[in-house]
């Protein structure tokens, strides 16, 4: 067990192989929207994935979970997440697997090398400017709006990064979907795989999982719709399945 939870830190089950995270209420603390990109994603046997932006490391240890790739890495340039995410790899044994870097993700290319990586992942910051209620705490701010990072930025890093059909997992919302394709086109990752999540069947969606391929010919499969929520307000079975419960 781990003895080194700093204030205002806890311990938060992952409902996955035992593992747990160290995570901190009051800064950015993971979603479901990582939940839900760790299940989207694949990492093959014997492939490296990098998590760009990777916040406390939830997604890299849960795609060590779910996946057999060899290795694991997480970029993050937020000290305080990262020192979360590199106490929590240590208390579930896995620093063999998975690495936490304190960096920049506009200057990913250059801490990690061209076409390093079989697999990019990221949970990025939806907002664009002042888009959405913004937040006076610093960490979270960074965490949900661009002020460091834009999805140009994400991407021209990630064409670098990944292998040739390499592949790229990424979770945003909806309404910069036009841009989001727009933009990966540019940097030749080709769209792949879509799937849209529903908080409810009669409601529009608030969240969208996107596959791409870098260097990939066009065609895009758009996979059937997840519904996050029954009528009455409880998981649909999927959720429940996704969260292990």
């Amino acid at each position: 067990m781990i003895t080194d939870l700093k204030p205002g830190e806890r311990l938060d089950d992952l409902q996955i192989k035992g593992y747990e995270i160290i995570q901190k209420p009051g800064t950015f603390c993971f979603g479901m929207d990582a939940v839900l990109l760790s299940s989207f994603a694949s990492v093959r046997e014997g492939e490296a994935a990098l998590d760009l932006g990777t916040g406390t490391g939830i997604l890299p240890i849960l795609l060590e979970a779910k996946n057999e790739g060899s290795r694991y890495a997480g970029l993050e340039i937020q000290e305080e997440s990262a020192d979360m995410a590199r106490r929590s790899i240590l208390h579930n044994g896995l620093e063999d697997k998975i690495d936490i870097v304190t960096g920049d993700i506009r200057e990913a290319a250059g801490l990690f090398g061209a076409a390093s990586f079989h697999v990019i992942t990221t949970n990025p910051p939806y907002m664009i400017g002042d888009h959405g209620l913004k937040n006076d705490k610093e960490a979270l701010y960074i965490a949900r709006h661009e002020a460091l990072v834009s999805l140009e930025d994400i991407l021209r890093e990630s064409a670098k990064i990944l292998r040739p059909k390499g592949r790229f997992y990424m979770v945003h919302r909806p309404f910069r979907l036009p841009e989001i394709f727009a933009k990966m086109c540019s940097f030749k990752i080709e769209p792949k795989r879509m799937r849209l999540v529903y908080p409810y069947v009669d409601k529009e969606p608030n969240m969208v999982l996107i596959e791409g391929l870098k260097d990939g010919r066009p065609r895009m499969q758009a996979e059937p719709p997840l519904i996050v929520y029954e009528k009455s307000g409880e998981y649909t079975e999927e959720l429940r399945s996704l969260y292990g419960v």
